[in-house]
């Protein structure tokens, strides 16, 4: 095999793989690298700012109770998200996949529209749906003598509410995903499931689902990592109110960052946070090989 042949490849692979270090690996070692320094805003301007911190930055982290606050955050979003959002797509998709006349047909392009639309309009049309004075939700509560209930207000409802608002929009793209997957599943075993006389929920849930191993994990794996980046909808909603009970590490470090300008104490924080969904990761990985092995 030639030079020119061997090389072949890494001229397909190397501009993804120019792109992920770029904007991926390198970003990871830069915030590393200034998580051991004081860096702030007069760092930018002047290099000669910067002073070597050590461990200072990761011991204030671990000491600092808003950080623990965001952490326990982090870790309750998605133990309440992920469940909810792999469950809840792949039940619509199996519903879904049940007939292709027109309506099912519209409700698939009906399902991934929160997944196409900005955060800001759906956060808006929320805010004024948990709006506690003049909201739909409170308003249809009041025909039946419920009380306005404060959404948004109350630290452990709105932990709740901003999370509903995430499962509902990360729902769509994760149902396109079960259908492609669904789809791919070979008629002839669901055809010979039939012939020995298991019903269409029996063929489903011993045919059909353990067949979706791997996009179970590809959904999984991929919904952890946004919930352990959750940010958007808990910044618009209640920027990360009230009293800190949506606060996530995202929106922590955000705020450490980039409103009270301390680069060297949030980069710490974002290499606690990349450790987390690291450890998060590779477990589920570990997982589905030991499932394969069996």
């Amino acid at each position: 095999m030639s030079i020119a042949a061997k090389a072949t490849p890494f001229a397909f692979v190397g501009p993804a793989m120019l792109l992920l270090v770029a904007f991926g690996v390198l970003p990871l070692v830069v915030a590393l690298g200034i998580s051991f320094t004081d860096m702030d805003i007069s760092g930018l301007a002047n290099w000669a700012n910067i002073g070597f911190a050590g461990t200072e930055n990761y011991e204030r982290l671990f000491a600092d109770p808003d950080f623990w606050q965001a952490f326990g955050n982090t870790i309750f979003f998605p133990l309440i998200g992920v469940p909810s959002v792999v469950i809840l797509s792949l039940a619509v998709a199996l519903l879904l996949t049940r007939s292709d006349n027109r309506f099912f047909r519209a409700l698939r392009t009906f399902y991934v529209i929160p997944a196409i639309t900005g955060i800001v309009a759906i956060a808006l049309v929320w805010g004024y749906l948990y709006n506690t004075q003049f909201g739909l939700f409170n308003w249809l509560l009041s025909l039946v003598g419920v009380p306005p209930v404060r959404w948004l207000s109350d630290p452990l409802l709105a932990k709740f509410s901003v999370a509903f608002v995430a499962i509902w929009r990360g729902t769509g793209l994760n149902i396109i995903i079960f259908l492609a997957a669904i789809q791919g599943v070979p008629k002839e075993y669901r055809e010979a499931a039939a012939l020995d006389g298991a019903s269409s929920w029996r063929t489903t849930w011993s045919v059909v689902i353990p067949l979706l191993r791997f996009a179970i994990l590809f959904v999984t794996v991929t919904t952890a990592i946004f919930w352990l980046q959750f940010f958007d909808e808990p910044f618009v909603l209640t920027s990360g109110g009230p009293l800190g009970a949506t606060t996530s590490m995202p929106i922590f470090l955000y705020k450490e960052g980039f409103e009270l300008n301390q680069f060297g104490y949030a980069s710490a924080g974002s290499v606690v946070l990349f450790i987390v969904i690291a450890v998060v990761t590779v477990i589920q990985l570990r997982f589905r090989r030991a499932d394969v092995e069996y």
